[in-house]
């Protein structure tokens, strides 16, 4: 873990946070620090036949165990409820009461996710959401021209099987906490995306939080 001393404003509103404190938090999440009931581990990743479109079960055989998403210990200066993203890691962190929290492993884009830090809140919630590429991703990927107009939810569809919008200040900031069609993406920086969770970790998470949920994004 790379030690970080500089202090980071996280917020407009004033919240300010130590980049060391955060860290220190961080190294105190052991990967074996699961709880009975609420670890992380494959089974928490077979096929899921309750959705409007049924979602396969995850390949776990190669798949490296951390990153499955498990209970640890938190010992971070974030209240309960608080979704923590550390971009560097490729983790976020769902914190809960008595110094636990929820880790899930993401994929990050190489572009935008660098593109935002600090502090949102979950400004609403879909279920199998519409997807439409920004004008940026176009000129990036321009066979993303195609679906200009949206693309509608389903099993096919970039953003899976949920997503969580980020609101500043009342507007969409255009960042999302979403599913993939790329689990392989995971723990990853890839071209294009914000934050992806596979679809079994994005429904467990969509179900965690209420819309006006702090999420905190860190850079470094």
């Amino acid at each position: 873990m790379i030690r970080i001393d500089s202090p980071v404003v996280l917020d407009e509103a004033g919240l300010n946070v130590s980049r060391r404190v955060f860290v220190a938090g961080l190294i105190a999440l052991p990967a074996a620090g699961c709880a009975p009931g609420l670890g992380g581990g494959a089974a928490n990743y077979g096929p899921i036949s309750s959705e409007p479109y049924p979602i396969p079960a995850l390949d776990t055989g190669n798949r490296n165990p951390d990153l499955f998403r498990r209970e640890v210990a938190y010992t971070g200066p974030h209240r309960p409820g608080t979704i923590v993203v550390s971009i560097p890691e490729r983790r976020l962190y769902l914190v809960m009461q008595g110094g636990r929290a929820m880790r899930y492993a993401v994929g990050v884009g190489r572009a935008e996710a660098l593109n935002f830090r600090g502090s949102a809140i979950i400004g609403r919630k879909a279920e199998w959401p519409s997807w439409t590429p920004t004008a940026t991703m176009i000129q990036a990927i321009p066979r993303y021209a195609a679906y200009a107009g949206g693309m509608p939810g389903g099993i096919n569809n970039p953003l899976g099987a949920r997503a969580l919008y980020l609101y500043r200040d009342g507007q969409d900031t255009h960042f999302r906490l979403h599913g993939t069609t790329e689990p392989d993406t995971i723990g990853t920086a890839v071209s294009s995306g914000c934050i992806r969770l596979v679809n079994h970790d994005i429904i467990d998470l969509y179900n965690r939080v209420p819309v006006g949920s702090q999420v905190i994004v860190l850079q470094s």
